[in-house]
C-alpha cells in the first residue's frame, strides 16, 4: 500500500484503467476532470507504456482540480465549447470516489457530475451530458426575480416542480402548476409531471413559471383557453395566451399558427398542407384512423400521422384564431432530427418529410412484398407504365399516394452503344428549375505591367459555364492585352487567396470575390525563359519570442499584391530589387538626389535574414544596374569572421530583429539546425558590420514565404550568383515601418480607374412563365461528369443523355420551384418572377400518356419565401374551401388576399387542384370564390423578417423511393410571360432588384446531371 493508505501506484493505475472502460448506462452519473490534472496523476502512476520509461521519481499530480475548466472560479460554471478529452476526461462515480480518497479534491470545488441521457429515436445511445439545461424559473409570471438553475435532460418536470418550491418556500403540500414561457404572450402548461425535459421538449434559457392556487379555488391568472390551443393529448400539452382573444370563433381554417421560434417554415407548409380540401377531409372525417399502420419499419408507427390530424383538426375546428404547433413540432423532431432545433428550414424539406412520413404512417401494404426493377427493353410505353404503377403501388397505397402521386418517364441513351434504358418512376412533387441566362457579368480589375498605368476596373460578360479563359478572352477585348499573357486571382486580405489556372470553372468565382488580373511577359508556368513571381507587401513589426527570448520580426501584409516576370536563369536579388522599383514607380517614390550619399551604394553590401533562411544582399536604391557592374561589386570581398565582433554584440536591436529563427520540428534535427544557426550567426556578425554603416539601407528586403505571407519558408543566399527559380516562390518585400511612410503612397497604391464597360446599363429582365420552367424540366440534356449512367451494354459509366417526361398526373400537383441554387463556392437564391396562372393550367401538352385523362388544374395554395439564403421568413397564401376565398397567413396571423398579391418573386412551392377533382368536392365554393376576386383589395400582406439563418438545403429531409421528387434542369434562355402589364409596372418598382438578381443565379446549374446531384430530395 502506498502512504496514508492508498494502494501503490501499480494497483491505482489498474483500479482506474478498469473503471473508465464502463460502459454507459442511461440514469447513471459520471465527472468530469480537467485533463490537465489527469495528464499528471497518469504521469505518476506511468498510466501509459512510454511513462514507464521516464526517469526519476514523478511529482504527486496534488488535490484533483477543475479550475481550468471554469469560466468563473466563484460560480464554478463550465466554460463554453470544451471538448472531450481534450480539455476534459469522464470517469464513473466509483473512479472518482476512489481518486478524492486517494489525492482529495481542490478546497471550495464541487464536483462535476454529469447524468447519461439516451438520445436517438430508433437507435438508441447514451451520452454523458456535459452541458445542462439552463431554465429561468419565477413566480407568478415576475420574470424580473427569476432563479437560474441549470437540470438534467434526464430529469422530470417534477423535480424542476420540487426545486422551484423550495426556491419560493411553497409548502410541498400547496397545489401549484407550471407553465412554459416560450414567447413573449403565450404559455404552455407542463401537466405531465413524470415526463423528462426532453420529452416536454423544453430547450435552453426557456422560462417556467409557477404559481399557487387561491383559497377560494382560483388561479392567480385566469389564462385565456378559447382563441388558442394546440392539441397533442397524449402529452399533455395545450397553450394558451395572456392576450384579448379578438374573436372566441373563426371561420373553420383560417386559423393562424404561432412561431415557436424560426418556425415560420413550418407554418407556411402546413397552411398550404391544411387547405388541399381532399387530405384535409380525410384528417378531419377521422377516415385516417382505420388506416393507421403502426407497425411499417419504414413508417413512424403512427405518431407524425396522429400528430398532423390534432392538429388540422383544431385549425379548422372554427374554435381558434391561432394554434400553437408545440406538439406537432416535437413530434417531427423526433422522427425527423433536422427539423428538431430552433434553426430555419426549408418548407419544402419540411413538406417532403411530411408526405413522406403520412404515407408510410398510412400506407394499407402491411407486408410489402419484393418487387423486380425491369427496364422496358423494347416494351410499349403503355404496358412499361402500366408494370410500373402496379409495382409501385404493391408496396405503395396510402391517401397520399391516392392524391399527391403520378407517373414520370424516364430515357437515358448512350453516346457509345446508342443503347436506350427506359424507366417509369413515381413522384411526389415536380421539383422544376427556372429558366437561367447562360451568360453572367464579371466586375474585374486589369493591372497592366506599364507601371505609370493605374489599376482599371472593367466589366466583362463571360459564359456561365465558361472557364477562366473565357474571362480572359472577355478582357482582352476590352483592354486590348493579350489573353496569354494574363494572370487571373481572387485577392483577400492583402494577399492572393487563389491564383487561376486557365481551365478553372468560373461558377468557383463568387459575387463577391476580388478578382484581379495581371499582366505579365510570361504567363505559362512551363516557360522555360520567365517566370512569374506573386509579390507581398509586408510591414515589419518586433515581437518577443518566448521560445529563444529574443527580439524578432515578423511581418504584417498591407497593400495590394502584385506579380512581376523575371528572367528564370539571370535573376539576381540585386537585380529582382530594381525591377519591383520600377514596377512600382507609380506608388513608391525613389529618394531624391540630396537624400543619396556621396558613395557608390554598391561598395555597402546590404544582408537580409530570414527565418530558417540564408542571407540575401543589396545595394544601390535607384536607377538602373549594369549588369556586369553589378556582378562585380557583388564580387567585393566580405568582412572576414576573424575580424574584431565586439561592437556586434552591443549593435543596434533594429539588425538583431531582423533574424527570426523558429524552433525544430523535433529533436531529430536539432543538431543540424545548430549547425545551420552557427553558419547564420557568422553571417550575421558580417551583417552587423554592413549594418552599422551610415549609409541608407533599402526601402524593402526580401523573404521567401509561404502563400498566406506568415511564415519564411525557403532559403536564398544573395551570393552574386542568380537565384534559382525552379518553382515559382512567393516573395515578400519587407518594409520598414518609416521607410514605409516616407516612400510608399497608400493614397496612389489604391488609386483605380473605371473603364466604360463600368458604366454600361443593365439590360431589363423579364420574368418566365410557369410552362418555360416545365419546358426546362421536359428538356433532354446530357449528364455532367461525375454524375454518369452505367450502361448495361458497355459495362462501364458514360455520360449518356437524359429526358424526363411526365406520363400521368396526380390530383393535387406540388410544383417546388428550385429558387435555392447550390455548387460547391455558391449558395444562393433566385428571385426570377415566375408567372404562374391562378386557373387552367393545362399540362396536356406535357404529358406523352396517349390517353392522359384530366389535365387542367387550379391553384389553391403557395408557400412564399422572402429574403435570402442568410436568412428569410415563410408565409403562405391559401383558398379557403369552403368560401373559395383567397388568404394569407403569416405565422398566428391570417388576412384576406387578392390574386394581385399572389404572383410574387417570393413564390417557392404551388399548390393545384386537378379540376375535375375539385368539382366534386367543392364546385360551389369555388364559384364564389372567383366571383370574390372582384372585391376591393385589402392592404398588402408584408412579411416580417424573422431574423434568422436559413439552413443549407443540402440537408434535406428524408425521402423513400414512395414520394421520389422529379429534377432536371437546362441553361434554356427565358421566353416571355402571358401577363405583360403586370409584369412591367413589378419590373418598373423593382428594377434594381432584378438587375442584382441577374448577377446572383446559380453559376453551376447548367446539366441535369448537377441538379440531379444536389437536388437532396
Amino acid at each position: 500500500m502506498a502512504e496514508g493508505g492508498s494502494p501503490d501506484l501499480e494497483a491505482q493505475k489498474n483500479e482506474i484503467a478498469t473503471l473508465i472502460k464502463t460502459p454507459l448506462k442511461k440514469g447513471d452519473t459520471w465527472y468530469l476532470i480537467d485533463s490537465r490534472w489527469f495528464k499528471l496523476w497518469k504521469k505518476f502512476v506511468r498510466f501509459d507504456s512510454w511513462d514507464m520509461h521516464q526517469m526519476g521519481q514523478q511529482s504527486l499530480p496534488g488535490p484533483v482540480d477543475n479550475s481550468g475548466l471554469f469560466k468563473e472560479t466563484e460560480e464554478q460554471t463550465l466554460k463554453e465549447n470544451l471538448i472531450d478529452e481534450l480539455d476534459y476526461v469522464l470517469v464513473p462515480t466509483e473512479a472518482w470516489n476512489k481518486l478524492v480518497s486517494w489525492y482529495g479534491c481542490m478546497e471550495g470545488q464541487k464536483p462535476i457530475a454529469r447524468k447519461v441521457v439516451e438520445h436517438g429515436m430508433f437507435v438508441k445511445h447514451c451520452k454523458v451530458e456535459v452541458y445542462l439545461t439552463e431554465l429561468k424559473l419565477c413566480e407568478n409570471g415576475d420574470v424580473e426575480n427569476s432563479f437560474t438553475r441549470h437540470f438534467s435532460k434526464a430529469d422530470t418536470i417534477d423535480t424542476i416542480e420540487k426545486e422551484m418550491k423550495k426556491l419560493f418556500e411553497i409548502p410541498e403540500d400547496k397545489e401549484t402548476r407550471l407553465w412554459n414561457k416560450y414567447t413573449s404572450n403565450t404559455y404552455e402548461p407542463l401537466n405531465k409531471l413524470d415526463s423528462s425535459i426532453q420529452d416536454a421538449g423544453l430547450c435552453q434559457g426557456q422560462v417556467l413559471i409557477i404559481e399557487q392556487k387561491n383559497e377560494d379555488g382560483t388561479w392567480p391568472r385566469q389564462f385565456i383557453s378559447n382563441n388558442s390551443s394546440s392539441g397533442y393529448n397524449s402529452y399533455g400539452y395545450s397553450s394558451y395566451d395572456y392576450r384579448e382573444p379578438g374573436r372566441g370563433t373563426s371561420q373553420p381554417g383560417l386559423c393562424g399558427l404561432s412561431n415557436l421560434g424560426n418556425t415560420c417554415f413550418m407554418n407556411s407548409a402546413i397552411q398550404c398542407l391544411s387547405n388541399t380540401p381532399p387530405l384535409t377531409e380525410y384528417f378531419v372525417n377521422n377516415k385516417y384512423v382505420s388506416e393507421l399502420n403502426n407497425e411499417n419499419p419504414l413508417g413512424m408507427k403512427g405518431e407524425i400521422a396522429k400528430a398532423y390530424a390534432d392538429l388540422t383538426k383544431q385549425i379548422w375546428s372554427g374554435r381558434y384564431s391561432y394554434v400553437t404547433p408545440r406538439a406537432f413540432k416535437t413530434q417531427v423532431g423526433r422522427f425527423a432530427p433536422q427539423f428538431s432545433g430552433y434553426q430555419q428550414q426549408d418548407s419544402q424539406e419540411l413538406l417532403a418529410f411530411l408526405l413522406d412520413g403520412l404515407h408510410e404512417d398510412l400506407n394499407r401494404i402491411l407486408n410489402k412484398p419484393y418487387v423486380e426493377l425491369k427496364d422496358a427493353e423494347g416494351r410499349p410505353d403503355e404496358v412499361v407504365a402500366r408494370e410500373a404503377w402496379e409495382n409501385h403501388q404493391k408496396r405503395n397505397n396510402s391517401i397520399i399516394v391516392d392524391i399527391f402521386h403520378g407517373l414520370f418517364k424516364s430515357t437515358l441513351v448512350c453516346p457509345e452503344c446508342s443503347k436506350v434504358s427506359v424507366t417509369f418512376d413515381p413522384f411526389c412533387y415536380l421539383t422544376l428549375p427556372l429558366p437561367m441566362k447562360k451568360e453572367r457579368n464579371m466586375e474585374v480589375f486589369l493591372i497592366c505591367m506599364d507601371p505609370r498605368s493605374k489599376p482599371t476596373q472593367y466589366k466583362v460578360t463571360v459564359p456561365k459555364s465558361g472557364q477562366i479563359s473565357d474571362l480572359c478572352v472577355a478582357l482582352s477585348k476590352l483592354s486590348g492585352v493579350p489573353a496569354h499573357k494574363m494572370v487571373v486571382a481572387d485577392v483577400y486580405n492583402h494577399r492572393f487567396h487563389k491564383i487561376f489556372q486557365m481551365d478553372e470553372k468560373l461558377n468557383n468565382i463568387l459575387e463577391r470575390d476580388d478578382i484581379f488580373v495581371y499582366e505579365v511577359a510570361g504567363g505559362k508556368q512551363d516557360d522555360p525563359e520567365q517566370v512569374v513571381l506573386p509579390v507581398y507587401h509586408r510591414e515589419k513589426r518586433i515581437r518577443h519570442n518566448s521560445y529563444n527570448c529574443n527580439l524578432v520580426s515578423t511581418g504584417m501584409l498591407f497593400g495590394q499584391p502584385l506579380f512581376i516576370s523575371v528572367p528564370r536563369s539571370s535573376t539576381t536579388c540585386r537585380r529582382l530589387y530594381h525591377m519591383l522599383l520600377d514596377h512600382m514607380a507609380r506608388y513608391v517614390n525613389r529618394p531624391s538626389d540630396d537624400e543619396e550619399d556621396d558613395e557608390d551604394h554598391y561598395d555597402r553590401p546590404l544582408y537580409v535574414d530570414q527565418n530558417n533562411a540564408n542571407n540575401m544582399r543589396y545595394s544601390r536604391q535607384n536607377g538602373e544596374v549594369d549588369m556586369e557592374e553589378e556582378e562585380s561589386s557583388m564580387d567585393r570581398e566580405l568582412p572576414s569572421e576573424n575580424e574584431d565582433s565586439q561592437s556586434d554584440e552591443s549593435a543596434d536591436n533594429e539588425e538583431e530583429t531582423e533574424r527570426c529563427r523558429t524552433a525544430p520540428a523535433n529533436d531529430n534535427v536539432a543538431v543540424k539546425q545548430q549547425q545551420q544557426q552557427q553558419q547564420q550567426k557568422q553571417q550575421q556578425q558580417q551583417q552587423q558590420q554592413a549594418f552599422r554603416s551610415p549609409r541608407r539601407r533599402p526601402l524593402f528586403t526580401f523573404h521567401v514565404v509561404n502563400a498566406y505571407g506568415n511564415s519564411e519558408v525557403n532559403t536564398i543566399l544573395d551570393d552574386g550568383r542568380p537565384i534559382k527559380l525552379v518553382n515559382q516562390p512567393y516573395i515578400a518585400l519587407d518594409w520598414d515601418p518609416e521607410l514605409k511612410r516616407r516612400y510608399y503612397d497608400e493614397k496612389a497604391a489604391e488609386d483605380f480607374e473605371r473603364h466604360e464597360s463600368m458604366q454600361s446599363q443593365p439590360t431589363r429582365k423579364h420574368s418566365v412563365r410557369l410552362r418555360d420552367c416545365i419546358e426546362l424540366f421536359t428538356t433532354k440534356e446530357r449528364l455532367g461528369v461525375d454524375d454518369p449512367w452505367y450502361c448495361p451494354s458497355c459495362k462501364r459509366h458514360q455520360q449518356a443523355t437524359k429526358k424526363f417526361d411526365l406520363w400521368s398526373l396526380p390530383h393535387i400537383l406540388v410544383v417546388h420551384l428550385k429558387r435555392f441554387s447550390y455548387s460547391r463556392y455558391l449558395r444562393d437564391k433566385l428571385d426570377t418572377l415566375v408567372d404562374f396562372p391562378f386557373r387552367n393550367l393545362d399540362m396536356s401538352e406535357f404529358v406523352i400518356n396517349p390517353n392522359p385523362g384530366p389535365c387542367k388544374y387550379d391553384l389553391i395554395a403557395v408557400s412564399n419565401h422572402y429574403g435570402g439564403m442568410g436568412g428569410g421568413h415563410y408565409t403562405a397564401f391559401a383558398k379557403n374551401k369552403d368560401d373559395g376565398y383567397w388568404y394569407y397567413f403569416d405565422d398566428s396571423s391570417v388576412s384576406p388576399a387578392t390574386e394581385d398579391q399572389i404572383v410574387s418573386k417570393a413564390a417557392y412551392v404551388l399548390f393545384y387542384q386537378r379540376q375535375d377533382a375539385a368539382g366534386k368536392a367543392h364546385g360551389a365554393g369555388a364559384a364564389r370564390g372567383a366571383a370574390a376576386m372582384a372585391a376591393p383589395p385589402s392592404p398588402s400582406p408584408r412579411g416580417s423578417p424573422c431574423a434568422t439563418t436559413v439552413a443549407s438545403a443540402a440537408s434535406a429531409a428524408t425521402t423513400a423511393s414512395s414520394s421520389t421528387a422529379a429534377t432536371a434542369s437546362s441553361s434554356s434562355s427565358c421566353a416571355a410571360p402571358a401577363s405583360a402589364q403586370r409584369r412591367d409596372d413589378e419590373e418598373e418598382d423593382e428594377e434594381e432588384e432584378e438587375e442584382e438578381e441577374d448577377e446572383c443565379l446559380d453559376n453551376g446549374a447548367v446539366s441535369s446531371a448537377e441538379e440531379d446531384s444536389m437536388d437532396t430530395n
